[in-house]
């Protein structure tokens, strides 16, 4: 080889050296103002855990988890939240608490919760995660674990047509109505007879009084006279007579309204009755326009009707 072909050779290197070189500086730190010091490392070590049965759940279930609190034989205070939290769309990790065995070592129990259905049998991964301690200095690995969540119902239960078709409402019990008919009549025509006899009752007691009664006497007789006709007037004269337990005149009315208190409200116009009396029978006649008697025995009536109740 010639020495010319050496010296490029020997350029060709120097160049290559002194271009690697600057890269390096290029990306080298800058120098530090103060003492360097090392950061803090964590310490991470594989737990022992005590995993859930693997299978046999579906929606709802609740499995643990238990992690020993235990590095390398030294106790670990971990540290923990009390918040639950979703880590999967199949599971929610509750708040969890430390158990402590009876050997004297401390468990910390995580719950599990699943939150979601399949429809056919599926295996559910829980995450693996990392458990700190309040130091930061160290923390445990929980390794992942599988479980499998199967559906409360299968999506087609059957493979034929018929059992899971739609069925019509169930029919109503048959009621005998029968009974209850001959209880309807039954009842209604006591109540019939009841109101019947009542009013039959109500009746006949109308009609005896007014038979009875001196006022109800009275209508019963002067009701077809003419207002007029000495008979009317008669009439309700015995009327008071019977009332009194005497003949009763202008001159005796104070004993009538003292026997019967309730014919006050008519004072007035019985003393015009007796007066008008007077003159229809011992003097001139009736005046222009004459009390009228049928109005009065109907009020002395309703009257009567009211007092014997």
């Amino acid at each position: 080889m010639s020495e010319l072909t050496c010296f490029g050779l020997a350029r060709i290197v120097a160049v290559a050296a002194f271009a690697i070189a600057a890269t390096g500086l290029l990306h080298a730190a800058p120098p530090s103002s103060g003492t360097p010091t090392d950061p803090e490392t964590t310490v991470l070590e594989m737990a022992v855990v005590e995993q859930p049965r693997p299978f046999g759940y579906v929606i709802g279930d609740v499995f643990t988890q238990r992690i020993l609190l235990q590095i390398k034989s030294t106790e670990f205070e971990p540290a923990i939240t009390r918040n639950s939290e979703r880590v999967s769309a199949w599971l929610e990790r509750h708040a969890p608490r430390i158990e402590t065995r009876p050997d004297g070592r401390d468990w910390l129990a995580v719950d599990y919760q699943v939150i979601n259905a399949p429809q056919a049998l599926t295996s559910v991964t829980i995450p693996a995660w990392n458990l700190s301690s309040k130091s930061g200095s160290d923390a445990l690995r929980i390794a992942e674990w599988s479980v499998s969540v199967s559906p409360l119902t299968p999506f087609q239960a059957f493979t034929i047509d018929g059992p899971d078709a739609l069925r019509p409402d169930r029919l109503a019990p048959r009621i005998m109505t029968q009974p209850i008919r001959n209880q309807i009549a039954t009842w209604s025509a006591a109540a019939m007879v009841i109101v019947l006899t009542w009013l039959g009752w109500f009746a006949w007691r109308n009609w005896q009084t007014s038979r009875e009664q001196p006022f109800g006497r009275a209508w019963r007789e002067m009701r077809r006279e003419n207002g007029n006709s000495p008979q009317a007037w008669r009439a309700l004269h015995r009327a008071f007579d019977s009332v009194a337990g005497q003949v009763t005149q202008t001159t005796t009315l104070p004993i009538l309204f003292q026997k019967a208190p309730q014919l006050n409200p008519l004072r007035k116009t019985i003393e015009t009755f007796f007066a008008q009396s007077s003159a229809l029978f011992f003097g001139e006649g009736l005046p222009a326009k004459p009390l009228s008697v049928h109005k009065l025995c109907a009020e002395l009536r309703r009257m009567e009707k009211r007092h014997e109740r």
